[in-house]
């Protein structure tokens, strides 16, 4: 594909998500209210010539404080000026007023922020310096200073206002790409070349928009309010009609005409409700993951009839022996699925049927992207947000996972089955020492003091092969190596005695060495406890190392099922051979490069 071509395909997209989100406001109560007030405002302030004949600043003394009605729609001030051409072209000013401030503030603030945090450094440091500074600054006095000096400006007070206003930008933006600036992705962006103008645009600034849009609308309703304020205490420019100016007259005039009062209140509210829902109506559908949304009633049951369950079933594999062992688990017929904007389900789990007894080791192997973690997080509870069991049964010791809360799941999770993950450093929080992670569950699942919390953490420190448990138990995550880290979450796992561990990758992130250990550690430990435990892997060696039983998955399906011993002796679907195939242990060695051979021959010829 071409570069223009990708460049218009890439549009094409943003293009679509763009109308995609613009579908979902109008769909949204509150964002549709404050989207038609917007307009409505903006619209008043645009056209607001056109809306009145009369002249906002002239004054006719011969009709102060007119009533509403006849050549004054809303009636006349204290000096006769006409109250509706006030209002409206106030409208025009108070929004341009608010407007500088509010895009000053967040130029200065979110470019500073985005820079700072990136690369760091002396900017940064300059930078937290200069907002420590602007933020000691008393903000009501500096305008007053600036109106000293430069006189009533509504523009001048608006741009002092935006300056004094961009810290709050700029702390928002650099706490958020701080936490972000050492994320893999961004790290591979660099490894590929990506020059840092398209990663922060890109990559940085994606996570900064929501946070951002809330934080423009508080400084536009604050920069509204602040000069609703000035006017109100008449240090406005008295040749611009403002909304505080208008507050101003009326509240003088409160006992003669106290309608005054209604008018300018009305549009600060007004305004000022807008802004603050349609910033929380937009960052609620930003933040959606992929626009889906949890299916009630009708549209549940029609998403539930079009899941597709067909295929071929799997090869399933004769038992070699009798098991007297009980079904601890048993997934039937399980679909899992993300549901999309436009109302259809995208499956990544299609009718998995498997079942675990208790004290057996279940392999479920795959390539990445069969299917395999998102059934194991189906069965733990803990789907990514937009994913839900579309259809199929989880039945845990007799009861019914798949329609329990997400509270009633808490009383399993941990106590009844635990999970160990892939990446242990990822897993461990770098702000809490190891011992107080582990000690946290046991208390709360077990009800044990602190003190026998402690001494169960310590005793399962040793018994997963640390040589120092009381060190690692006082030491944090960066302390320790990979290995350690990795033993440390088996611990946790099996530390409220559960029936059931789900352990997804447990040796991917780890050296050849560290793997051999960590499965030695997890077969002594499923034998000693006689827990049930469900692999989730793609390495064929773990599955012979560890398995009774096997499933292997492919695109969201089981192929093939049974015995270890069985489907090593003789696979039979064609996937489940091409893994076997792409295992070199025992192969042929390969011959030489074709590059080198020809190179050797030359060689010869030329001697």
């Amino acid at each position: 594909m071409s570069n223009a071509a990708e460049v218009s395909l890439e549009t094409a997209e943003n293009a679509g998500r763009r109308s995609h989100l613009v579908r979902r406001m109008l769909k949204n109560p509150t964002g549709l209210f404050a989207i038609i007030s917007i307009v409505v405002i903006l619209l008043v302030a645009i056209f607001a010539p056109l809306l009145t004949s009369q002249d906002p600043d002239y004054a006719d003394i011969r009709n102060i404080l007119a009533s509403p009605g006849g050549d004054h729609l809303l009636g006349t001030d204290s000096a006769g000026r006409d109250v509706w051409a006030r209002l409206v072209f106030a409208t025009r000013y108070s929004l341009m007023g608010a407007a500088l401030a509010t895009v000053l503030s967040a130029i200065i603030g979110v470019t500073s922020g985005l820079v700072a945090g990136y690369y760091g450094r002396w900017f940064e440091s300059l930078a937290a310096w200069l907002t420590s500074l602007i933020m000691a600054l008393p903000g009501i006095v500096v305008l007053l200073a600036t109106r000293a000096v430069i006189g009533p400006t509504l523009w001048g007070a608006m741009t002092v206002f935006g300056i004094l206003l961009a810290p709050a930008f700029y702390r928002l933006t650099h706490a958020a790409v701080v936490g972000v600036r050492g994320e893999l992705y961004v790290d591979a962006a660099r490894v590929a070349g990506v020059k840092d103008a398209s990663i922060i645009g890109r990559h940085i600034l994606a996570v900064v928009r929501a946070p951002v849009i809330i934080q423009a609308a508080t400084v536009t309703i604050i920069a509204i309010a602040i000069q609703a304020g000035l006017g109100f205490i008449g240090m406005s420019d008295p040749n611009i009609p403002t909304w505080g100016g208008m507050l101003n007259d009326a509240f003088s005039r409160m006992y003669q005409q106290p309608v005054l009062l209604i008018w300018p209140s009305a549009m600060i509210a007004l305004a000022s409700v807008a802004f603050a829902l349609f910033a929380s109506s937009l960052r609620d559908e930003l933040e959606r993951s992929g626009g889906a949304k949890k299916l009630k009633g009708k549209a549940k049951a029609a998403a539930a009839a079009a899941v597709d369950t067909s295929g071929e079933p799997p090869v399933v594999h004769a038992e070699l022996e009798e098991s007297d062992a009980p079904v601890l688990l048993e997934v039937s017929d399980l679909v899992v699925g993300y549901d999309q904007p436009d109302g259809s389900l995208t499956q990544v789990v299609n009718g998995v049927s498997l079942a675990v007894r208790k004290g057996e080791v279940h392999g479920l192997i795959g390539e990445s992207g069969s299917g395999k973690t998102q059934t194991a997080f189906s069965i733990l509870g803990l789907l990514p947000e937009g994913g839900r069991v579309a259809a199929g049964s989880i039945v845990f010791e007799g009861d019914e996972l798949s329609e329990k809360s997400p509270k009633a799941m808490r009383r399993i999770q941990g106590k009844k089955i635990s999970y160990i993950p892939q990446e242990p450093m990822s897993n461990l929080d770098p702000s809490f020492t190891i011992g107080s992670q582990l000690v946290e569950p046991i208390r709360e699942t077990l009800g044990l003091s602190a003190k026998d919390a402690k001494d169960r953490a310590l005793d399962l420190l040793a018994k997963v092969g640390l040589p120092d448990p009381e060190k690692t138990f006082r030491s944090y995550p960066h302390e320790v190596s990979g290995g350690q880290a990795q033993r440390v979450l088996i611990a946790g796992a099996i530390s409220c005695e559960p029936d059931l561990v789900i352990a997804d990758e447990p040796t991917t992130a780890l050296d050849v060495t560290v793997q051999a250990e960590i499965l030695d550690l997890l077969r002594g430990l499923q034998k000693e406890l006689d827990v049930a435990v469900l692999m989730v892997t793609h390495n064929f060696g773990v599955v012979a190392d560890l398995c009774d039983r096997v499933s292997v998955m492919q695109n969201g399906r089981i192929v093939e099922t049974g015995p270890a011993r069985s489907i090593f002796a003789g696979p039979r679907h064609p996937y489940t051979k091409s893994l076997f195939d792409a295992i070199l242990e025992d192969g042929a060695a390969r011959g030489p490069l074709a590059h080198a051979a020809d190179r050797n021959t030359n060689a010869g010829g030329a001697k």
